[in-house]
């Protein structure tokens, strides 16, 4: 899978759902919801997001941010 750039993804190696922010070689480059460090993973091991993984991706964000563990 070779998601477009901006689309959210789930890397299923590790469950995390990032933001699809580029394709360098043969990996995605995904984002953390919120931002922070990006991270690479082959193609083969991502799939579409669904919206109950973005809204908890969210979720978990803001509650991190309201207490103070992310500027």
């Amino acid at each position: 899978m070779k998601p477009p750039i901006g689309s959210y993804a789930v890397d299923t190696s590790t469950g995390r759902v990032g933001r699809v922010m580029g394709h360098e070689g043969p990996y995605v480059q995904l984002r953390p919801y919120g931002g922070g460090r990006e991270w690479e993973c082959p193609p083969e091991t991502l799939r579409v997001a669904t919206t109950t993984e973005r809204l908890r991706a969210a979720t978990a964000y803001e509650n991190r941010r309201s207490r103070g563990e992310v500027p």
